[in-house]
């Protein structure tokens, strides 16, 4: 392959991915997205403009030395532990929501017909789409985080840049989980079962994933070893969301590869069969 090939088909990828960008803006989910992120920016500032944070710094001062409660940074580490999990939940999940919708669009009839048409494979087609959705959720969580973390240590005057860690976890999880909306977008089309499948994916990964108490619970070593299978099968929605905890508000030392690489051989082995799919498919 030449040089000129090349970097045709590197153009023509980043094309797919710059149209991605178009059609979430021309959708306003770009938009929507940003302008939530700014409301819960915006209702961040009002909390903190109650001077919770002044009134613990006065606790400390008059208060009990002995007593930890009232020790600034753990008032902010705690802060940091709410507000980690309320962002990689509910920015999950809205990330899920606003992106259901791409690739069905991509599959419609007129529009299919016309992106085939250009030079560039089904496979590159379809990757572009993708990597293009993760780009502008990714711009989103680190426009989010980046802002809370900002208003936070400017109010407090701590900055600890672990929390910041939350950015590439939450969008590490939320790009496994696009390559289950992508998968039944292109088999099914619908993006309302595009969210539902990542939503029930990720109540199923939080279920298999107590495994303490399902163990207990099970009554057949049969039913045990398929829990345990299953568990190792599906995206570890809740063991990340624990790791981030552990990272960002204790500084622990946790295992964090084995979710990350069992998260990503799901995403892998999913994304690939929807590629799969879609290159066999008749349009």
């Amino acid at each position: 392959m030449t040089q000129t090939t090349a970097d045709h088909r590197a153009g023509a990828f980043w094309a797919i991915i710059a149209d991605t960008f178009q059609e979430a803006r021309a959708r306003w989910l770009f938009w929507g997205l940003f302008g939530l992120s700014t409301l819960l920016i915006l209702l961040f500032l009002f909390v903190l403009g109650v001077d919770v944070v002044q009134g613990a710094r006065v606790t400390i001062e008059i208060g009990p030395a002995s007593r930890d409660v009232f020790d600034i940074n753990k008032f902010v580490h705690q802060a940091y532990s709410w507000i980690t999990i309320v962002l990689y939940i509910w920015g999950t999940l809205l990330a899920v929501f606003a992106s259901a919708g791409l690739v069905p669009v991509l599959l419609e009839s007129g529009r299919i017909a016309l992106l085939l048409s250009k030079p560039i494979s089904r496979s590159r087609l379809l990757l572009g789409r993708y990597v293009g959705n993760v780009l502008i959720i990714g711009a989103n969580h680190t426009y989010l985080i980046l802002s809370i973390w900002l208003i936070l240590g400017s109010k407090t005057q701590i900055w600890d840049p672990r929390f910041l860690l939350a950015i590439p976890i939450s969008v590490f999880m939320f790009s496994v989980l696009l390559c289950v909306v992508v998968l039944v977008g292109v088999v099914l089309e619908s993006a309302a079962l595009s969210i539902m499948a990542a939503v029930a994916l990720m109540l199923i990964s939080t279920l298999l994933a107590q495994l303490d108490w399902s163990m207990r619970l099970l009554s057949s070593e049969w039913s045990r070893q398929l829990w345990v299978a299953l568990y190792w099968i599906v995206p570890k929605v809740y063991d990340l969301a624990g790791v981030m905890k552990q990272l960002v508000v204790y500084d622990r030392d946790v295992d964090w590869f084995t979710p990350v690489w069992t998260s990503a051989a799901f995403a892998i082995a999913t994304l690939s069969s929807a590629v799969l799919i879609f290159r066999k498919r008749d349009f």
